[in-house]
Formats: structure tokens, C-alpha cells, sequence
């Protein structure tokens, strides 16, 4: 990994910690709207913030989670299988804004996992918890297209790694 990678994937792992502890009630319940979600969608211009989006989901479910083992194989869990899908998603996806809705909707299916966690957890119901976890997930997700998007017009994330 290059220096200016591992760089830029460390400063999106700190990005991520500092967002999530600014809304950290509202990034651990069943009705989660952590904002740093959005990040997520770095993925679709470039497959290498993953390790900077994985390790700010580890570390910020270390710092800040109160179900801390639960959180770093469920939460972490969630965060690389939702972002595979979604690079080889971006293998036949070209178009950015299509890969993004995508992403957005892989992120919010794969919230299942979320449920099963906070019912071995906490022992709340399956399917409402899947629901409420979701529309939380799909809001972030579906209001950050056009932030992250807005960004990427000043910054071009496909250049930054």
C-alpha cells in the first residue's frame, strides 16, 4: 500500500470516529441514524477506501459501542460484505450515481445483520428492529449521494488514492 493511500484510508477512519461520536446516541439503537454511513459511498470511486471505511467502523464500535463484541462482528461484519457487494456491483455499474443508489440499497438489505445482533443482544424482535435499522441506514445513505457526490465535484475521489 502506498503512503499517500494509507494516508488518505487513515484520515477517512478518523473522519468516520469523529462523525460517529458526534451522533454517537443515535449510532447504536435500533433506530440508527449514524451519519458517518455516508462515507460509505467512497467505495464507488475507488475500491481502496475500504480499509479506511472498515477501520472507522472497527474502531468507532470499539471506542463507542456498549455491546462492543457484538458490535465488531456484526457492525464490521455488515460494513465488508455490504462493501464487497458493492465493488463488484461497480464491476458491471459504471455510471456513479446508479452504483451509489445501489450501494445505498445493499448497505440498507444488509441491515439484517444489525437486526440478528440486537436480538441476540438485547433479545429485541427480528423483523422491527431489521425495519427500523433500515429506513435509519437508507435515510443516511440515500441523503448522502448527494453530499458525498457534491464532494467528489471539488475533490474527485478517484484521483485522491
Amino acid at each position: 500500500m502506498k503512503t499517500k493511500t494509507l494516508v488518505v484510508n487513515a484520515i477517512l477512519a478518523a473522519l468516520y470516529i469523529a462523525v460517529s461520536f458526534l451522533i454517537q446516541p443515535f449510532g447504536f439503537t435500533n433506530i440508527q441514524f449514524r451519519i458517518s454511513e455516508m462515507f460509505n459511498h467512497l467505495i464507488v470511486f475507488n475500491k481502496k477506501y475500504f480499509y479506511g471505511i472498515v477501520l472507522g467502523v472497527f474502531l468507532t464500535n470499539l471506542l463507542f459501542s456498549p455491546m462492543v463484541p457484538y458490535d465488531l462482528v456484526f457492525g464490521v461484519g455488515q460494513s465488508v460484505l455490504s462493501l464487497l457487494i458493492t465493488i463488484f456491483a461497480g464491476r458491471y455499474i459504471k455510471n456513479k450515481l446508479a452504483l451509489m443508489m445501489v450501494n445505498t440499497l445493499v448497505f440498507t438489505f444488509t441491515m439484517f445483520m444489525i437486526a440478528l445482533e440486537l436480538n441476540l443482544a438485547l433479545d429485541w424482535p427480528f423483523l422491527f428492529t431489521w425495519f427500523t435499522t433500515a429506513v435509519g441506514e437508507f435515510t443516511v445513505m440515500l441523503v448522502g449521494i448527494p453530499v458525498i457526490y457534491a464532494i467528489h465535484k471539488r475533490v474527485n475521489f478517484n484521483k485522491l488514492l
